[in-house]
């Protein structure tokens, strides 16, 4: 093997162990239960995209007990905290600023994880606020269903 093959090579290998080295902690920053809470927080978005608090409070309350729970402790307490407010939320407009401060924290989290291509995170300009959902087809949950689309894809 000549230098210049050689140098290709090592370079390629090189590329292929960082990339494994950011899935594998991408895949570690949303273990179990990390991702029971995303699986709840999503669940709520979708509930606030459609104007109701039907399942908010029950998925609210299981995100406060995964972080309370959890035996790694990879989520911030404040989390447990932002869950628990949002499950006391008595209409919309208090879930959806509750809501704020819970999608601030887990996309906060994402990135510090570098684990952000796991979800499409959402900004809407007009509630100044981000969300995570599974999908590019924007479902805003500040705005529900007076404004379902409004949102910029920031990944």
């Amino acid at each position: 093997m000549n230098m210049k093959t050689t140098g290709i090579l090592l370079a390629a290998m090189a590329g292929l162990f960082l990339s494994a080295g950011a899935s594998m902690a991408s895949n570690m920053a949303l273990m179990e239960p990390v991702r029971s809470v995303f699986d709840h927080y999503l669940k709520i978005q979708a509930d606030l995209a459609n104007d109701s608090l039907k399942g908010v409070p029950a998925e609210a309350h299981a995100i406060a007990g995964a972080v309370q729970g959890e035996s790694m402790k990879m989520l911030p307490d404040k989390v447990a905290t932002e869950a628990e407010t949002l499950a006391k939320a008595s209409d919309l407009k208090s879930a959806r600023t509750a809501f704020k401060a819970l999608s601030n924290s887990l996309v906060k989290y994402l990135d510090q994880h570098h684990a952000k291509s796991a979800y499409v995170e959402v900004y809407c300009p007009m509630a100044r606020a981000s969300w995570l959902q599974t999908n590019r087809a924007v479902n805003n949950p500040y705005l529900g269903q007076e404004m379902p689309t409004c949102g910029e894809i920031k990944n």
